[in-house]
């Protein structure tokens, strides 16, 4: 499948042109080696890490969609490997460097 479809059926863009983008201008590391290819095909068992907002996400594909459907069903086509913050103040925290300086 290809890679920035299924980056839209996994709900991690909202659109396919979007997730063109991150891909073109080279933002997005397939198995640890950077893709330039929105038309790369991407498998069960891949690694894919890209930037989303404030975070870098690290995840693992374990299926091919065969549709954009809810979020739940879209859950169903990865396994996040980033640890998950416990809350919006850890968030935060964590790209927050000041805090450590008084």
């Amino acid at each position: 499948m290809r890679l920035d479809k299924w980056l839209w059926q996994a709900r991690f863009f909202k659109s396919r042109p979007l997730a063109c983008s991150v891909i073109a201008d080279g933002h997005l590391r397939l198995n640890g080696n950077r893709c330039l290819k929105p038309g790369q095909q991407v498998g069960e068992g891949d690694t894919l890490t890209f930037p989303q907002g404030r975070r870098i996400r690290l995840i693992r594909v374990l299926a091919a969609g065969t549709r954009r459907g809810p979020a739940t069903e879209a859950q169903g086509l990865y396994h996040d490997l980033d640890p998950q913050p416990t809350t919006a103040e850890d968030d935060a925290g964590a790209w927050d460097d000041t805090s450590s300086l008084e």
